[in-house]
């Protein structure tokens, strides 16, 4: 969705005012980072908020996949570790095991239904 409304503000030139806006925002929440590869007006765009936020505001990323993971998503290593950099230097990683809530929590209902 991110992505989305970048391409989108890019294309009606309120990018400036969107950046400007992403950069004021103290926690800035990207759920289910790096799903897909990245293309390279995505990875410049998230450069740059990672750039707006490295040590001056707030950045979670949620991602699936394992940080490892991410340099093939980003696609450009040079961006990729610009981006990483930033976004991992001096960042409190929290790393979950087992079957995620959702799969045990419809596991439970099955259980109460049946």
């Amino acid at each position: 969705m991110l992505f989305r409304e970048l391409a989108v503000a890019r294309g009606d030139g309120t990018m400036p005012r969107m950046l400007q806006r992403l950069a004021l925002t103290d926690v800035l929440v990207v759920d289910d980072w790096a799903m897909a590869p990245m293309v390279e007006n995505e990875r410049r765009d998230f450069w740059e908020i990672c750039e707006d936020h490295y040590q001056q505001r707030s950045l979670v990323l949620t991602s699936q996949l394992p940080v490892a993971k991410w340099y093939e998503q980003i696609g450009d290593p040079t961006v990729a570790e610009g981006i990483l950099d930033r976004a991992i230097h001096g960042a409190h990683r929290i790393e979950l095991r087992g079957d995620s809530l959702r799969k045990t929590m419809s596991a439970n209902r099955g259980k109460a239904e049946g």
